[in-house]
Order: C-alpha cells, then sequence, then structure tokens
C-alpha cells in the first residue's frame, strides 16, 4: 500500500496534490480503494462547479457498494477523468490499479491553496488507517 508523500490526505480517504500550475489533482487512496475493491462505475456531475471543502463532489461505485467522494477544499471542478469514464470506453478500474496516477478522480482550481495545509500529510494518515 502507498502513501505518497507529495499528497495531502482526508480522514474520508480523498487525496490532493497541488500542481505546478496552480491547479490540484484529486483521488481517493490506495486505502479506499483496497477496502472497496473492483470499481465499476465512478460519476462526478460537478464539472464547472465550485464545490465546497467536505461537501460530495460524486461517486464512486464499486461491485458491492457505493461510496460518496467529499471534496478535499474549496475548489472549483475543472476537470473529470475521461480515462475513468466508461460511458467514454473507459475504466473505473484504473482507480484500483494506479490510484495516484492514471486514476486520479478530478482536477480543481482550489479557492485557496493554503486550505491544503491543514489537511494531513503521508505519516498522519498513515497512522489514522492502521498502517
Amino acid at each position: 500500500m502507498t502513501f505518497p508523500d507529495n499528497c495531502k490526505y482526508t480522514a474520508d480517504h480523498e487525496w490532493i496534490r497541488l500542481e505546478s500550475d496552480g491547479t490540484a489533482t484529486v483521488g481517493i487512496t490506495d486505502f479506499a480503494q483496497s477496502e472497496l475493491g473492483e470499481l465499476v462505475y465512478i460519476e462526478v456531475e460537478t464539472v464547472g462547479e465550485t464545490v465546497d471543502a467536505n461537501a460530495i463532489f460524486g461517486t464512486v461505485e464499486a461491485v458491492k457498494t457505493t461510496s460518496d467522494l467529499y471534496m478535499p477544499v474549496t475548489g472549483e471542478v475543472i476537470e473529470f477523468n475521461a480515462a475513468l469514464d466508461d460511458s467514454k470506453g473507459g475504466d473505473p478500474a484504473l482507480i484500483n490499479e494506479d490510484p495516484y496516477g492514471n486514476g486520479w478522480i478530478v482536477k480543481i482550481k482550489p479557492s485557496n491553496p493554503a486550505d491544503l495545509n491543514g489537511l494531513m500529510d503521508s505519516k498522519a494518515y498513515q497512522q489514522h488507517v492502521g498502517h
């Protein structure tokens, strides 16, 4: 199980990584995908909207359960990862295979990038999930 140091983490198992262009990439953690099992559907209908921190921005559906996705910080959702969109030939299981790489879920423009400082770092998240 991996916990990249260049990401920040939420108690709800989302990760966020600030990019050099000022945007941020958001996904679910390796721990979360392992707990959910094989992901079969991802729904994000918030592209173009500003979503508040801790508000739901989408859902992930696994074989046995559906889970809400919570926004780590307030920001405008600017892109949904088309590679996950099964209606467009994508594969939601990319999250299972590469949660911090090709399995990212959305890109956002954070309203205040400093808000990331209030999230857990890799070590704190590992303690949070008992690793």
